[in-house]
């Protein structure tokens, strides 16, 4: 298949070098250039879109507004492509992207990602998916190099953002459940490591207690997922809940101790960094250098 992609950041030339490798013929536009082998780099988002399938990988709404809706992009696609936006976007923006695709008459699937960049690199991201049936059915084989699973979300693209925001959201409040337990076993002279190993091996043994787990001990927090673009996530999160009739009690707190995290300068660092704003504070209050 001819498959355009918006934006060369590390997950998407990740996702390049497997549809490469899978024989697909890539192209890409990047406004600060790159390249990536195999895949030819064209100079505007028009020339992507005239693929038969785009991914866009860019970072927030901000920068898909500017470059695809400001820039009338959407307009000059290909007669019968397929739109498929993996950043994750705000709701709100997702309601809005519908009716820009439904004016310029293409189909527009939301397929946000669950997975790092070394998760990328195997192909085995989760791929959660929602558009029309017989635009996700185009995609799927292009899910299938890309992703382990392709979780398909009903009809409406925004569930699919929806998802993706809550999931963030969850990641971010088992960080700081692991800070703050670990907190409380460290004061009482429980070796990190050893008290990790318990709940990865009874309560807590998903992909995501994993790794940040692991990242908690070894105190690098070098950036797999910013913690920057994590707040921006949090923040998605608090925008989404308004609707709602009652507040999101613990969200509210995650979002500010994310919020201190960046604003003690961890903004590039792994968004796993919150958890070391919050036992570097807790042993503060101890006394503990």
């Amino acid at each position: 298949m001819d498959v355009g992609l918006i934006g060369l950041g590390a997950m998407a030339r990740a996702i390049a070098e497997n549809l490469v490798a899978a024989g697909h013929r890539v192209r890409c536009w990047n406004r600060s250039g790159g390249d990536v082998a195999g895949v030819d780099m064209v100079l505007t988002p028009a020339e992507a879109f005239q693929a038969d399938a785009v991914f866009t990988l860019l970072s927030d709404d901000a920068a898909i507004r500017e470059v695809l809706i400001e820039g009338n992009v959407l307009a000059q696609a290909k007669p019968g492509m397929v739109h498929a936006v993996a950043s994750t976007v705000s709701v709100a923006f997702s309601e809005e992207l519908v009716q820009h695709h439904r004016q310029a008459g293409i189909d527009y699937v939301a397929a946000p990602v669950l997975g790092r960049p070394d998760v990328a690199a195997k192909g085995e991201l989760n791929v959660l998916a929602a558009g029309a049936p017989a635009a996700l059915q185009r995609l799927q084989p292009l899910f299938e190099v890309i992703g382990k699973r392709t979780w398909p979300l009903g009809d409406h693209p925004p569930g699919a953002h929806a998802a993706k925001i809550a999931c963030n959201m969850m990641i971010a409040m088992a960080i700081e459940a692991m800070a703050e337990a670990a907190a409380l076993t460290d004061a009482n002279g429980v070796p990190r490591a050893d008290f990790f190993e318990l709940i990865l091996g009874t309560l807590f043994g998903s992909r995501s207690y994993q790794v940040y787990s692991g990242l908690i001990v070894e105190g690098q927090y070098q950036p797999g997922f910013k913690a920057s673009l994590g707040l921006k996530d949090l923040r998605l999160a608090r925008e989404a809940s308004q609707t709602l009739a009652a507040p999101l009690p613990a969200l509210e707190a995650v979002h500010e101790q994310m919020r201190k995290a960046v604003a003690a300068g961890g903004a590039d660092r792994d968004w796993s960094v919150m958890a070391d704003y919050t036992l570097r504070a807790a042993s503060a209050r101890e006394g503990k250098p």
